[in-house]
């Protein structure tokens, strides 16, 4: 069934229609939640937040985007509301320590930053998940639309007009922002790497 099918019915009162666009679209933005908030449990519970909410305001969308990128626009609002409303953990503030001397290349204090919180070697940093947990901190340092546009670029496979339209802004505005957080990504990923490998 097309989106705008299932809008229509929604609006009409119909809930078969909304369990279906759950079923299309929620893993989607739970993974899109999680690249925010880094826990499973938490991306769950905004991802429910963020059906209730298209739920209640089905009847304000007014068929000038797609679906998708209305709810993608709802969840990264939900996501955004989250970090702001708990400072972003401590996970987010020492993030920022990890990573304060981004223009520095080969900065002897990020050293310092990763190991110090739990005194783990630069070998055992680099295992498994640890990788992924680097990017994630360094994903965490972008000035916010860059996270962002990098984010739905790279992992959701949004296209740049998509982009744009969850954004609100232009084109050539998200292709600014994915340039300078590939930039910035490059600057903080080398000055870990340097150190290490």
């Amino acid at each position: 069934m097309e989106d705008t099918e299932l809008i229509k019915n929604l609006k009409n009162g119909n809930d078969e229609s909304f369990r279906i666009i759950v079923d299309k679209y929620q893993r989607l933005i739970l993974n899109s939640c999680y690249r925010f908030v880094y826990n499973r449990e938490t991306a769950e519970d905004l991802t429910q937040e963020v059906f209730i909410e298209v739920y209640r305001s089905i009847n304000m969308f007014r068929n000038d985007s797609k679906l998708s990128t209305w709810i993608y626009r709802i969840a990264i609002s939900k996501s955004l509301d989250y970090l702001k409303s708990r400072k972003r953990k401590k996970r987010f503030a020492n993030s920022k320590s990890l990573f304060e001397n981004e223009d520095m290349i080969g900065s002897t204090s990020l050293k310092d930053e990763i190991q110090a919180p739990d005194e783990q070697s630069p070998e055992k940093l680099l295992d498994n998940d640890d990788r992924i947990k680097i990017l994630s901190l360094a994903l965490d340092c972008l000035p916010e639309n860059q996270r962002i546009a990098f984010t739905l670029s790279k992992y959701d496979e949004f296209s740049y007009k998509e982009i744009a339209d969850v954004l609100g802004i232009t084109i050539s505005s998200v292709e600014s922002l994915i340039h300078r957080a590939k930039v910035n990504l490059r600057k903080k990923l080398y000055n870990f790497y340097r150190e290490y490998l």
